[in-house]
């Protein structure tokens, strides 16, 4: 759903990421550290029930998330191999995200209900991912879907983070939120796959402008092309 801001925001992180590569900074450290950074942030804060400056420091730390995938372009490092490492770290990151506020919501917060769905939205978050990965694994397309990454971390950051500040049932209608989109993105993409199967037809391009070079917002890092390029921004 936010392809189209794709092209505007690499404008925008090109010269940073120009910068951080003529000082020889590696982008596959900037994924790592990112992510280490994520995961300590949600398994250090969101269990002790600090859900809003958990949130905040995610959330500056996924924007560095961002800033891989220019300073890889501008090193000419993407590669296969960044794609592998930054899709396994986003999994991790959000497996820490989900099962941090599962954490809380089961001990402190006193929610069971919330624990399962936070449970269910990883679960699903990971299914989305997957059928992606084996949709391109076939030769198909599979990046179909109303949910992709970035858009699940938004409602999931707004609102636990908002949410904590005493904005009321917020919490509890963005894992609400979540769920449900990501549940249908999983079916759109079944659905997707299983007309590509049947008829030999590509499914639908998302729209989205295309700049030489350029490479995935986010939710290619959640599967990348088979033996396409390494999928960068919000390095993906």
């Amino acid at each position: 759903m936010l392809k189209r801001v794709r092209l505007p925001l690499q404008r925008f992180l090109a010269p940073i990421g120009s910068a951080l590569a003529a000082r020889g900074v590696s982008p596959n450290t900037v994924t790592v550290v990112g992510t280490l950074a994520v995961v300590a942030a949600a398994l250090a804060l969101y269990p002790r029930g600090e859900l809003f400056w958990g949130s905040l420091v995610i959330s500056i730390f996924v924007c560095l998330d961002m800033v891989d995938g220019a300073l890889a372009r501008a090193a000419g490092r993407t590669g296969r191999w960044g794609a592998f490492l930054d899709s396994t770290m986003d999994r991790i990151a959000d497996a820490a995200i989900f099962g941090g506020l599962t954490w809380w919501f089961a001990d402190g917060g006193h929610q069971p209900w919330l624990a399962g769905l936070s449970l269910f939205c990883l679960a699903a978050a990971m299914l989305v991912s997957y059928t992606r990965a084996r949709a391109e694994g076939l030769g198909l397309r599979g990046d179909v879907g109303i949910a992709e990454r970035t858009e699940r971390l938004i409602v999931v950051l707004v609102a636990m983070g908002f949410g904590d500040l005493g904005v009321p049932y917020l919490q509890a209608i963005g894992l609400w939120v979540l769920a449900v989109a990501t549940a249908i993105t999983v079916v759109q993409r079944v659905v997707a796959v299983y007309h590509q199967a049947r008829t030999g037809e590509p499914a639908p391009s998302p729209a989205q402008p295309a700049a030489p070079g350029e490479t995935h917002i986010t939710e290619a890092a959640e599967a990348p092309p088979v033996g396409g390029p390494r999928p960068r921004l919000f390095a993906r």
